[in-house]
């Protein structure tokens, strides 16, 4: 299998910001992957994926709610009308005579006008707006960066299964090849029959174990799909190659761990940015709220409803507004107390954070370094254990070795390739382990 495009994209060099991300409509279908390379596979799940459609959609949210809260800002106006008809006038006694107050015919009509002065909400709204959004983008950066690192890690796994197939395929060729000289052998009288049920049993054991990792690799490319937000029921054939992955494994284990370049330091940087303004707002709210309020009001009376809008008796007023609780039972000193110490509580989640990147780091630079280590060794296994099996197999056919020790050599064989391909893909998804402990794999 061919890998279409170079494996240096496999890494880091895969990871950027996609640009004019959009919103998909849940029913469009996304086209399909022919052959699917790494960069391929992240770059689908990064359009497609629910997770972060999700995301984006709550970013809109976002911005609309702040929209939504801004617009108290703004002048309110408004109109109301009302039409009244009193079946029995109101009557009250005046210099000892009853005297009707009002008539059988009322209608209104008033315009008010209203406009915030001072309003922490509203102020606080306004000053938060841009960490608000920078919020939700972040969050949708945090599930960007988790899809690639596990879209990545399953399309290694699916690739570690697909190669133990391939191997597999390749011994039951030999192993054939193997039987039908052990069976000629056999028939020539220069074997005996143990050598054919040999050959037999390894053919038999080598199949089983290839139809075995086939059904395993359909529950991988399925979980790949569910990882991608691909049609689980079409095709996804990945495409990979070899031997750019092997000349993509190695990574500079100096680097310094710069936590300021994770993303979830930048969340809490941002989260802390907030809470300084809720405890602002706080402080605020031994302030007064002010406004400026106004109405213009249409009165229209008359005994007769035919001439009810024939009279207008207009009144207009504009005031201001100020509201100041002067004791709400020590629930302000409260509110504030609870915000400051918020902040401080988010000072210990970035600390906490710089040792737990610091922890990932070595973690995952220990786990790298194990992996080559071991990869570098079962590379070397497989060109003994090729040698050795091409050795034994020229013997075993001029009768200086038995048919045991051939299929010792091929087991030793099998096993060593299937190691180096698991090795090689552990190394790899090490590798991305490292790279996101250093900050390096993010869509801020």
């Amino acid at each position: 299998m061919r890998l279409a495009i170079g494996s240096a994209c496999l890494l880091l060099n895969c990871f950027h910001p996609l640009l004019g991300q959009t919103i998909q409509e849940p029913a469009n279908q996304a086209p399909l992957l022919e052959q699917a390379t790494l960069q391929q596979v992240v770059e689908y799940a990064i359009k497609n994926q629910p997770v972060i459609q999700q995301s984006l959609i709550d970013e809109r949210i976002t911005e609309n709610q702040i929209r939504s809260r801004l617009a108290d800002w703004y002048p309110q106006i408004n109109f109301n009308y009302n039409l009244q008809h009193n079946f029995i006038v109101q009557t009250s006694i005046i210099a000892g005579n009853p005297v009707k107050l009002g008539v059988s015919n009322i209608s209104a009509a008033q315009f008010t006008l209203s406009q915030q002065i001072f309003n922490r909400d509203v102020l606080l709204a306004n000053q938060t707006k841009r960490d608000v959004l920078l919020a939700a983008s972040q969050n949708t950066a945090a599930n960007k960066t988790d899809i690639a690192v596990n879209v990545s890690k399953a399309f290694y796994d699916v690739i570690a299964t697909t190669q133990q197939i391939d191997v597999a395929a390749e011994d039951i060729v030999r192993l054939e090849r193997s039987l039908r000289d052990a069976e000629n052998q056999y028939k020539a009288g220069v074997a005996d029959k143990i050598d054919f049920k040999r050959a037999t049993i390894s053919l038999n054991n080598t199949r089983a174990s290839k139809k075995g990792n086939e059904e395993i690799l359909k529950g991988k490319v399925q979980y790949l799909k569910a990882l991608m937000g691909y049609p689980a029921e079409q095709e996804l054939k990945v495409s990979f190659d070899t031997l750019q992955m092997e000349r993509e494994i190695l990574l500079d284990t100096l680097q310094n761990v710069d936590f300021t370049s994770r993303v979830e330091y930048q969340i809490l940087s941002t989260q802390r940015k907030l809470q300084e303004a809720n405890i602002q707002y706080n402080k605020w709210s031994y302030l007064p709220n002010i406004s400026l309020n106004g109405a213009y009001n249409l009165n229209f009376q008359n005994n007769q409803f035919t001439e009810l809008y024939n009279k207008n008796y207009p009144n207009s007023f504009g005031l201001v507004t100020l509201s100041l609780p002067l004791y709400q039972g020590g629930k302000r000193k409260a509110n504030l107390q609870s915000a400051e110490w918020s902040l401080k509580r988010l000072d210990w989640d970035i600390k906490g954070l710089q040792n737990n990147v610091n922890s990932e780091y070595a973690a995952a630079l220990a786990n790298y370094k194990g992996y080559l280590t071991n990869l570098l060794a079962q590379k070397e296994n497989v060109d003994l254990a090729r040698e050795v099996y091409d050795v034994i197999q020229l013997q075993y056919k001029s009768g200086i070795k038995t048919y045991l020790e051939v299929v010792t050599s091929e087991t030793d064989l099998r096993l060593a390739r299937i190691n180096y391909y698991n090795a090689l893909y552990q190394v790899l998804a090490s590798k991305i382990d490292v790279q996101r402990a250093l900050g390096q794999i993010n869509y801020l």
